[in-house]
């Protein structure tokens, strides 16, 4: 399953090395990532190369449960227990005796919930909604999130302790824009892919195309080439593909780049004061995500360490 995990960069080497290194043991592992960078991808190679591969294998991703159902959808619950209890119902937690759980998205977990799953980390017991007495299952968690679990501490929304106990073994997965070397590779991968799944000629990619690709920041990761490489590889198949083939929002948002005042921004004529200037966007940018710097930092173009830099020069908080 490892080999689903395509890349040669130094970053990406680097966490596939810790990956297996981690897989062959029982140990807590917290997955991070931004959307599309292949977390459940990491998350199935680690079971595979467990000593609980042959086990239950059992996944949830958080952020899609109403949050009156996590409870009951994680411990299970008793027959009559709450309105609509027609019958017992096993928790995915119990489900997963003997093998893994991974739970994407655990930030979406509401507060209630992560100190009832703080206590099952802490003592591997759990208590089916009205039940009355706790049942001890062996399960371990491999647990994922797209956000930046200290921000969510900071402001209340996800537990530190809880925290502590998902970050044993951190794996952080790096976004495609910082490992452009593998860029080239995953192009050859995909294409080959879908040339033969869809059972169509192969095409392949002028060297400016290929130029262009490199360029593109990518905000989607790896999902986002994938699927880039299977419209190309239907649409154009057999064929020498262009750079004016490329689709219309990867151009789009080169040109943007190339030229900035497309984006709507000119200077006046009058000059502007540039420091009060990007102390204001910040502040805009923090307003409108709830304080939330990673998002900021998305908002303005540039990158979470680079806003953290910014807002202590400028004094923010």
């Amino acid at each position: 399953m490892f080999k689903a995990l395509i890349g040669q960069s130094p970053n990406f080497e680097a966490m596939l090395r810790s990956a297996k290194m981690v897989a062959g043991t029982d140990v807590t592992v917290l997955i991070t990532g931004e959307t599309g960078t292949g977390k459940e991808l990491l998350a199935n190679a680690l079971q595979s190369h467990s000593p609980r591969t042959k086990q239950p294998y059992i996944t949830l991703n958080c952020a899609a449960l109403p949050e009156a159902l996590v409870e009951s959808e994680l411990f299970g619950h008793r027959r009559g227990s709450f309105t609509g209890a027609v019958a017992n119902q096993t928790g995915r937690l119990m489900a997963a005796d003997g093998g893994t759980l991974f739970m994407d998205e655990v930030d979406s977990l509401p507060l209630p919930i992560q100190a009832k799953l703080l206590r099952f980390l802490e003592t591997g017991e759990i208590q089916p909604v009205g039940d009355t007495q706790p049942i001890h299952v062996d399960v371990r968690v491999i647990a994922a999130t797209n956000t930046h679990l200290d921000e969510k501490i900071s402001q209340g929304e996800f537990r530190k302790d809880l925290y502590y106990r998902l970050n044993v073994v951190p794996l952080k997965i790096p976004p495609l824009r910082e490992r452009k070397g593998d860029i080239p590779v995953l192009l050859s991968h995909f294409m080959g892919y879908f040339a033969i799944s869809h059972k169509l000629p192969g095409s392949t990619l002028t060297k400016a195309a290929l130029n262009r690709l490199l360029d593109y920041p990518w905000p989607g990761n790896v999902r986002e080439l994938r699927n880039v490489c299977e419209r190309l590889c239907i649409l154009l198949a057999g064929r020498v593909i262009e750079e004016g083939n490329l689709p219309h929002e990867i151009m789009s948002r080169l040109e943007s780049q190339k030229n900035p005042l497309r984006n709507g921004f000119s200077l006046p004529e009058g000059g502007i004061e540039l420091e009060k200037l990007e102390i204001d966007l910040i502040l805009q940018a923090l307003d409108r995500t709830k304080g939330n710097r990673s998002r900021s930092a998305r908002l303005l173009g540039i990158s979470r360490d680079t806003l953290l830099y910014r807002m202590q020069k400028h004094g923010l908080r």
